[in-house]
């Protein structure tokens, strides 16, 4: 995102005339000079305004903005707290136009028009730009902190004392910084259309592009609740195929990801469906995990779940008929779970021996077509899955040690499978074993 640097106006000098002509007005009134601003106090106010105004895009800098420039010239502290207080509200209603009055409709769940927007009260406008994130909670804080200084000591209303110059500048501060510094306004989705969208027909290049585009131009809070939306409809069991398909590019198609945030609320989401025992969709949620490759936020006995799972599939199917033809789709799988994080130490044995018995092959041979995921997954076992490999290997008592045993081809496709390993991961304590083992 490109920075855009505003230029910082040059203001003219305050006029000689402009100071001795407050005093004279004040005498003319028979008031005393002090019941106005201070020449020092507007001196310093004016000497303060270019760096403030500099905040502010040139695109809102209007007849608002001028008319404060005016009343700080004069020393008149209190009309330019509530032209810049209005600057700033007009500019926080023109954001929610830009957001979208039906999509702002569809969050309150009410109806929600042109003759609302004008009818909110300050306090409730800085409410709803907190609840769509055109303001976050820091501004939400300091602009209610303005509104209850504006409407007790600005001229919009009877005022309780005066401000000097310091608190004046301070005022203008937040108003610029947390309303009117940022020129961007975030439009909303429409939430019925995107639904529709996503339960439709299955997306194509350009409909997936404008989604995802909707999805990164509007702010971050709505764009967490549409992702939170998505992962529910993905796990619906009545919800298409299509539909968890487009679920998923979306998801997948975000330029940042999917941030920290959207992540905790996803795992909120997952666990609602583990704790109410909703099974099916907890499976699916499982999957959406998975394809979105996000297993390692999973907690532990999650994890163990998916791979467990994974391995004794591709086991299965190894022992099964057609294993060949069969065995290529599983084992692809298991290995795009492990690129997604360690296997969990408590399925790691059966995993390996699972892995190395479907490399050595059966009585009729190896999976040609399935060959280069076991190879994959074998170089990248860790000295403790190494480990688990030898100890296996040398022993009788499980499917891998019994058939190096009975050597011919087992034992050959076996120190293929070795030479994978490097021998620098050997760990020392199953050196002596791993050199026997290659001879």
């Amino acid at each position: 995102m490109t920075n855009i640097i505003n230029s910082e106006p040059t203001l003219p000098a305050l006029p000689t005339t402009v100071l001795p002509a407050i005093t004279q007005l004040t005498n003319s009134l028979g008031i005393p000079r002090e019941a106005l601003a201070s020449d020092e106090e507007i001196q310093y106010a004016w000497r303060d305004l270019p760096r403030e105004l500099r905040e502010i895009p040139e695109s809102l800098r209007g007849e608002l903005i001028a008319r404060m420039c005016v009343a700080v010239s004069t020393g008149l502290f209190d009309g330019a707290m509530n032209y810049i207080w209005n600057a700033a509200i007009l500019h926080l209603r023109d954001k929610i136009r830009t957001f979208g009055l039906a999509v702002v409709s569809q969050i309150l769940q009410k109806d929600f028009e042109e003759k609302h927007l004008l009818e909110y009260q300050d306090s409730r406008l800085l409410e709803l730009c907190l609840k769509l994130n055109i303001i976050d909670e820091d501004g939400f804080f300091f602009l209610d902190q303005c509104r209850n200084v504006r409407n007790n000591f600005s001229a919009a209303h009877p005022t309780l004392g005066k401000v000097n110059d310091r608190e004046f500048t301070t005022f203008l501060n937040r108003c610029v910084r947390y309303a009117l510094a940022d020129s961007s306004s975030p439009r909303g989705v429409d939430i019925s259309a995107f639904i529709s969208a996503i339960k439709g027909a299955r997306f194509n290049a350009s409909q997936c592009a404008i989604w995802i585009q909707r999805l990164a131009d509007t702010h971050s809070a709505q764009r967490q609740m549409l992702v939170t939306m998505v992962h529910g409809i993905y796990c619906d069991p009545n919800t298409p195929e299509q539909a968890r398909l487009n679920s998923l590019d979306l998801c997948n198609g975000l330029p940042e990801g999917l941030t920290a945030s959207m992540r905790s609320e996803l795992i909120n989401s997952h666990s609602e469906y583990v704790a109410k025992g909703y099974e099916e969709k907890h499976n699916a949620s499982l999957l959406f995990f998975e394809k979105l490759g996000l297993l390692n936020i999973l907690n532990e006995s999650e994890q163990h779940s998916v791979f467990s799972k994974a391995v004794q599939r591709l086991w299965d199917v190894h022992n099964g008929m057609n294993n060949f033809y069969n065995e290529p789709a599983f084992a692809e799988r298991l290995l795009e779970l492990t690129t997604q994080g360690a296997v969990p130490e408590t399925v790691q044995l059966e995993y390996v021996q699972t892995v190395a018995c479907c490399r050595v092959g059966n009585g009729y041979g190896v999976s040609d077509a399935a060959v280069s995921y076991y190879d994959k997954m074998i170089q990248n076992f860790s000295p403790r899955e190494i480990v688990a490999l030898i100890q296996s290997a040398t022993s009788n008592n499980n499917p891998l040690g019994r058939r190096i045993t009975a050597g011919g081809s087992y034992r050959s496709n076996f120190k293929v499978l070795l030479g994978l390993i490097d021998p620098g991961s050997v760990p020392n304590v199953v050196s002596a074993q791993y050199t026997h083992l290659l001879q």
